[in-house]
């Protein structure tokens, strides 16, 4: 194949495969790109179409088809890609945020172990069990204002063994 014989097939059916392509993957430069890169691998190959015009322009859309839907797949790959990632991202966060609450819970459960047993007791029955100073006095046998005074006592002794920002946490959560 000539020279000549490319600009014209070029001339004839650039414009069209431009067309057919932007129909499949709706990005004009894209589409150029396809269509250009069609006409590449026509003169790379073209010992092996045979001379007639239709199977040059069989060869073109087919070549511009298959590609336009390669790169419309590759398109889907990234997609699920980046979704995946948008999905996943989120996950860590929450696994390190898991890691850190576990740690803290840890250090405040050793914190209130070292109270004396009184106030661990008393400590235990109100943050963890979530009982009412009513309740915990019923069932030590004890009066209302002993639960509070001790539980003031505990609290006390907490902000002394926990840091500043863990004793915070502490009455932000437990509190």
């Amino acid at each position: 194949m000539q020279v000549g014989d490319l600009a014209a097939v070029f001339d004839r059916y650039y414009d069209r495969l431009v067309y057919f392509c932007y129909k499949i993957v709706a990005d004009k430069e894209q589409a150029r790109d396809i269509a250009q890169d069609a006409f590449l691998k026509y003169w790379q190959q073209a010992n092996s179409v045979a001379e007639n015009e239709t199977a040059i322009k069989n060869f073109l859309y087919s070549t511009v088809h298959n590609a336009a839907l390669n790169v419309i797949r590759h398109g889907k790959v990234v997609d699920k890609h980046l979704e995946r990632q948008d999905k996943e991202e989120p996950r860590e966060p929450d696994v390190m945020e898991a890691m850190i609450s576990a740690e803290v819970i840890a250090e405040i459960h050793c914190a209130i172990e070292s109270l004396p047993e009184q106030y661990r007791q008393i400590s235990r029955m109100s943050y963890f069990e979530g009982k009412k100073n009513q309740e915990i006095a019923d069932e030590l046998c004890m009066s209302v204002n002993t639960v509070k005074k001790q539980k003031q006592k505990a609290l006390e002794l907490l902000r002394l063994k926990l840091r500043p920002e863990m004793f915070a946490l502490f009455l932000c959560v437990f509190k």
